[in-house]
């Protein structure tokens, strides 16, 4: 014999539900975007080339002074030999920023998402701070990694100060992570992976080579600006190398004007998702 349905609930009576019911936070969003960037092979292929061109471009480069019959660097000029595997691993980390948020439009995966999480605001801070977070930690570990191997592979006669390790380690590591900050704010801002991509890769580039053809004597004062606050020259300070002679951001200037670029950019983020439609 079959078992006969229960009995229908008395009018008034409540259900009490066995799953906890509570009011969701920034930790569950949280939670939501890091399952999401570590499980999306975008994240793979792009810190993944990251790594290897920071790797190898770095060694590469004390390889060949080792083996150059150059007089020997001094330990702050062989940390500055990571410069040119970063620079070429900002176009991967740019990248994954605006495809932090981009992809999710382009596959209508965004509305999805923002029917979980009715909280925009919460839904691009848990993005800003699981990436920022995964850069850096990353950037700053193979910097640093790189950097002892070149070291050892060049021989300097003098260790690296403490304060250039700092710099070429961990403000290397902030000055990326934030610019793949822009990336996400512009990403945010554009919804179109390939044209907001496009638009960070003329950030980084077009300045320096901008600054490259302009002969003219009355464009000689924007040259030099641009020459000085361009992407590259800016990587290049925090490795104690100005490709301006001297001039322009030095030190830590550098970071502070990228994390006031990157501040402005996810403001203006955050306003436009709160105002658009998804």
């Amino acid at each position: 014999m079959s078992t006969p349905p229960p009995p229908y609930a008395p009018p008034g009576a409540s259900y009490h539900s066995p799953i906890p019911v509570r009011r969701a936070h920034l930790g569950d969003a949280l939670a939501s975007e890091w399952t999401k960037i570590r499980s999306v092979r975008s994240t793979m292929w792009t810190l993944g080339v990251m790594i290897v061109l920071m790797v190898g471009i770095g060694l590469a480069s004390a390889a060949l002074v080792a083996s150059s019959d150059t007089s020997s660097m001094d330990g702050n000029e062989t940390l500055g030999l990571g410069f040119f595997g970063v620079l070429l691993g900002i176009i991967c980390v740019i990248t994954l920023g605006v495809l932090t948020i981009a992809s999710e439009y382009g596959t209508g995966m965004i509305r999805t998402t923002m029917t979980a999480c009715s909280s925009r605001s919460r839904v691009l801070a848990a993005k800003a701070i699981v990436f920022f977070s995964l850069v850096f930690v990353l950037t700053t570990v193979v910097a640093a990694l790189v950097g002892a191997l070149q070291v050892a592979i060049v021989g300097a006669e003098d260790s690296p100060t403490g304060a250039m390790w700092f710099k070429a380690t961990v403000g290397v590591g902030l000055f990326v992570a934030l610019l793949g900050l822009l990336g996400l704010a512009l990403g945010t801002l554009v919804r179109h992976s390939a044209g907001a991509i496009t638009i960070m890769i003329g950030i980084v580039l077009l300045p320096l080579v901008l600054a490259l053809f302009m002969f003219a004597e009355s464009l000689k004062d924007l040259q030099q600006a641009l020459l000085e606050y361009s992407i590259p020259s800016q990587l290049a300070v925090l490795y104690n190398n100005s490709v301006t002679g001297g001039t322009g951001p030095s030190g830590w200037d550098p970071m502070w004007i990228m994390l006031v670029i990157s501040g402005v950019a996810l403001a203006a983020a955050f306003a436009s998702l709160n105002s658009r439609d998804v």
